[in-house]
């Protein structure tokens, strides 16, 4: 994929939305169904992956034919986002706090989605962030368990 804005831009523009643990807190209240518990389950271990800098076990949460959109590019594979993004999402994350103050989701048979809504702030390269943030991720059921088949990031500067 061509990148076509600076790197750190790119990571502001483009953070994941889900809380870590021990980084953040999650909403209150949330509309998350219960048939949805698993999928954002794997959506938690994903992100907590990222925050430990653990590439290989965030890789392994992603269905190879992952489809993952971020600042208007996509990455359409698992391995061209290892490549592309994921050395530099891990570095973001590591650096910000990230906080979700809305999740809803659900599943039905084999599929699952999982939205998120929340807020990232810190210093990333000597620059402060402060970002509402946006994230939806599909799931879908394997035999090794759920697997993210498909990753949408937005952000727009916090009110």
């Amino acid at each position: 994929m061509r990148v076509t804005l600076p790197v750190a831009a790119l990571l502001v523009l483009a953070v994941p939305a889900a809380a870590h643990q021990g980084k953040a807190q999650a909403a209150e209240a949330t509309p998350l169904l219960r048939s949805a518990l698993a999928p954002a389950a794997t959506v938690d271990a994903f992100h907590k992956a990222l925050q430990q800098g653990d590439a290989r076990a965030a890789a392994a949460l992603l269905s190879d034919d992952a489809l993952i959109f971020e600042s208007g590019g996509a990455e359409r594979s698992k391995a061209e986002y290892q490549a592309a993004h994921l050395p530099a999402d891990i570095e973001f994350t590591q650096a910000v706090k990230e906080t979700i103050t809305s999740r809803s989701g659900s599943a039905s048979g084999s599929t699952a989605w999982v939205a998120s809504e929340g807020r990232v702030t810190g210093t990333f390269h000597g620059k402060p962030v402060d970002r509402a943030t946006t994230e939806t991720m599909v799931l879908r059921q394997t035999p090794r368990g759920w697997r993210i088949t498909h990753v949408h990031w937005s952000s727009a500067p916090a009110h």
